[in-house]
C-alpha cells in the first residue's frame, strides 16, 4: 500500500532549488534561504502567496549566533507576512526531519502546499567550533574536547567493524573514489575532483590519517550551502512534472552509544523497512539511491541496514558494482555527502532535490538513463536519528 492508498491524498515534489555547496564566503544564511526559497517557488510555478506552510531545517548548534532563522524565508516576498514557519531541528537529519514535518501538515489538511527549506553556514567558524557544534549531536561526547570530532566517533564504528568481519581501508577507499568521480558531474558540489582508487585508499600527506582507519578522503567536508523544495498535494503547473512521494519512515535509536550494536545500525534499517513498507516496494524497485556518507564507513553500513547485503558483506556491492553508475542500484550519483558537500542542516534537503532531478531527467551530467523510482536516506547522529523517503516519477 502507498502512501496515496493509504492516506488518499498525494505528497508531491513540484518545485525545487539548489544552491552551490562549498566555502560560500559571499553568502549569508539568509541570502542562501531567499536564494533556493525563490527558485523553489518560481519552479513551482506559483506565486509566494500560495504557501500556507515553511519549514526550514537548520542544525546551527552554536555554529552561528543568530538562533532564531525560521522568519528568513519570509524575506522571499511581502506575500510572505503571517506565514506559519518552523524552524526543524535533528542533528545532521535536519533537512528530512523539516521535510517529514512538511508532509505530516500536507497529510493532515492543515496546508495544501508547503515550503521546506534547508540551509546551513559553517565554512565562517573555526574547526574549534564546528567539532563542539558537531560533538553536541552525541551523547558520551557532548561538550567534552576532542581532537578528532565526529571522525573519531566513525572510526570507533570502523574499528569495531574490522574486529567483527575484517579489514575495510580497501574499500572505504573505493567508496570514497566513486562519489569524488560522480560528483565531477555535479554543478552544485563542493569537491569536483576525481581523485582515484590508490589516492583514496593511500595515506599520505595529501591525505593523512584523520582518525584511523579513516583518511581524509574517508570524511565529509565543512560546508555552507542550502536546497528547497515545495510540497503540494495536486500538480501546480511548474517548470518540470512533479515528483510522488510514495513512502516515508523515521527511527530513533538509543542515545547512549552502550545502548546500540556499534555495527547494526538497528533504527536505520528500521526507517528504510517503515520507508519501503508504506511505498509497497523492495530495493528492486528502486533505479539509485542517494544515502548519508559522512564518511565512508556509513555508506559500508548502510548498504546492510538497506537490505542490500547481508551484515558484514556489505563489501559485496562494491566489489561486484551493484553501487556504482551502471550498476543495479547506483549510490550517491550526485558524489553524496562525501564530494557534494555536508551543510548538515541542508544535507535532506538536498538529496530530495537531486532525486527529483534524476526523476524528471533534469539531472544533466549526473543523469541515469533509467531513473522511475528512487529512495533518500539521511541520518543525524551515530545511526540515532534515521529519515528515509520512496520518491517515484508520476
Amino acid at each position: 500500500m502507498s502512501l496515496r492508498e493509504q492516506f488518499g491524498k498525494d505528497v508531491l515534489l513540484t518545485g525545487w532549488g539548489h544552491s552551490r555547496f562549498g566555502k560560500l564566503t559571499d553568502e549569508t544564511l539568509e541570502s542562501l534561504i531567499v536564494q533556493v526559497a525563490s527558485e523553489a517557488i518560481g519552479n513551482a510555478g506559483i506565486e509566494p502567496g500560495q504557501i500556507d506552510e515553511i519549514y526550514l531545517g537548520q542544525f546551527n548548534s552554536g555554529m552561528m549566533p543568530l538562533a532564531f532563522p525560521s522568519s528568513l524565508a519570509l524575506q522571499v516576498s511581502d506575500q510572505l507576512a503571517n506565514v506559519p514557519s518552523t524552524r526543524v531541528e535533528n542533528a545532521c537529519a535536519s533537512g528530512s526531519a523539516a521535510f517529514q514535518q512538511g508532509t505530516k501538515s500536507l497529510l493532515a489538511g492543515t496546508a495544501k502546499t508547503v515550503l521546506v527549506i534547508g540551509a546551513e553556514k559553517m565554512t565562517h567558524a573555526g574547526a574549534d567550533v564546528v567539532g563542539s557544534a558537531l560533538l553536541g549531536a552525541d551523547y558520551d561526547m557532548a561538550g567534552k574536547a576532542s581532537t578528532t570530532g565526529f571522525t573519531g566517533l566513525f572510526a570507533e564504528v570502523a574499528k569495531h567493524y574490522e574486529k567483527r568481519y575484517g579489514p575495510v581501508s580497501d574499500i572505504l577507499g573505493t567508496i570514497a573514489a566513486k562519489n569524488h568521480r560522480n560528483g565531477v558531474d555535479n554543478p552544485y558540489a563542493q569537491l569536483r575532483k576525481d581523485l582515484g582508487e590508490e589516492f583514496c585508499r593511500t595515506v599520505s600527506d595529501k591525505n593523512p590519517m584523520v582518525a584511523d582507519p579513516l583518511r581524509r578522503t574517508d570524511c565529509s567536508p565543512v560546508s555552507d550551502g542550502a536546497a528547497a523544495v515545495v510540497l503540494s498535494v495536486s500538480p501546480t503547473g511548474g517548470a518540470t512534472p512533479p515528483v510522488r512521494l510514495a513512502g516515508f519512515g523515521h527511527a530513533n535509536d538509543f542515545f547512549p552509544a552502550e545502548r546500540r550494536d556499534p555495527t547494526e545500525f538497528a533504527a536505520t534499517r528500521a526507517s528504510w523497512q517503515r520507508a519501503l513498507g508504506m511505498a509497497g516496494v523492495g530495493l528492486a524497485d528502486l533505479d539509485f539511491a542517494e544515502v548519508h556518507d559522512c564518511f565512508t564507513i556509513a555508506e559500508l553500513l548502510m548498504y546492510e541496514a538497506m537490505g542490500l547485503t547481508e551484515p558484514g558483506q556489505g563489501a559485496r556491492a562494491i566489489e561486484e558494482g551493484w553501487v556504482f553508475k551502471n550498476g543495479k542500484l547506483p549510490i550517491n550519483v550526485s558524489g553524496g555527502l562525501k564530494a557534494k558537500g555536508h551543510p548538515v542542516g541542508a544535507t535532506g534537503v538536498s538529496q530530495h532535490v537531486i532525486a527529483a532531478m534524476q526523476l524528471t531527467g533534469t539531472a544533466g551530467g549526473m543523469q541515469l538513463p533509467t531513473a522511475r523510482r528512487a529512495a533518500v536516506q539521511n541520518m543525524g547522529g551515530v545511526g540515532i536519528a534515521n529519515y528515509v523517503s520512496v520518491l517515484e516519477a508520476v
